[in-house]
């Protein structure tokens, strides 16, 4: 009975299959050269890379150069999916199912990385604390009160955890402190406005990663099932003769 039907059955399968891998990886490939232009954006931004090199937290990098080296490795093993897929190469198969899973990994790795320094109540927060309590240490300098006028304006926060740290360290207000409209001081930090600003930053990439590990996990378990189908085709032609 299985040699009777299963041949037609098997190679419409398998057609379906093969379809549905080239339209996922054809997704794959639009996400993954996006991720890649996200994490360009993030990293070659001359506004954004400034405020990174003025409080020294070159770590929120670390993330973003995982996930761009995962796009770069996604965009190029979706045209080798595509290829072993439509030769039916089995052990090719194999292969792309270990690369989708690698790719998994990198990208549950970045993803981590990226919001374990970035995210509201991170790693970040005590880096950002350490650069912004040292700047108004010495504000005194030309360079870094204008960081801290950038800092605080653009934001709109005042020192490290609020008001209270200017006058800790004895250290007058500073007009960029104030609210222009109220001339009351700024209630937050910037530490706390500063983790909101790049958790707004990363959430993208961070989402646009996941959405990938879960196309990789779908692609792979598509592949197992075209080299079972591919298998019993061939066994198939094998008892046929």
């Amino acid at each position: 009975m299985v040699a009777k039907t299963s041949g037609p059955q098997l190679e419409q399968r398998i057609q379906c299959i093969k379809f549905t891998i080239f339209c996922l990886n054809a997704i794959i490939w639009l996400l993954g050269s996006a991720m890649l232009g996200l994490c360009m954006w993030l990293r070659l931004d001359p506004s954004f890379q400034e405020w990174v090199e003025f409080l020294e937290i070159y770590e929120f990098y670390i993330g973003i150069y995982i996930l761009l080296a995962a796009s770069i490795f996604i965009i190029v093993i979706t045209f080798v999916g595509c290829g072993v897929a439509l030769m039916e190469h089995i052990f090719g198969l194999y292969i792309y199912v270990g690369l989708q899973l690698f790719s998994y990994i990198l990208g549950i790795a970045g993803t981590a990385v990226l919001l374990d320094y970035s995210t509201y109540d991170s790693k970040i927060q005590p880096l950002i604390r350490r650069s912004m309590t040292a700047l108004i240490n010495n504000y005194h300098d030309e360079r870094t009160t204008y960081i801290l006028q950038l800092i605080q304006e653009s934001i709109g926060c005042c020192g490290a955890d609020g008001p209270m740290d200017y006058l800790t360290l004895r250290k007058p207000l500073p007009t960029e402190c104030r609210n222009t409209v109220t001339g009351n001081a700024f209630f937050y930090g910037c530490v706390e406005e500063i983790s909101w600003f790049l958790e707004g930053r990363s959430g993208w990439l961070a989402g646009l990663a996941l959405a990938l590990c879960m196309l990789h996990i779908i692609i792979a378990a598509l592949s197992l099932t075209l080299v079972r189908a591919i298998k019993r085709e061939e066994q198939y032609v094998t008892f046929k003769r």
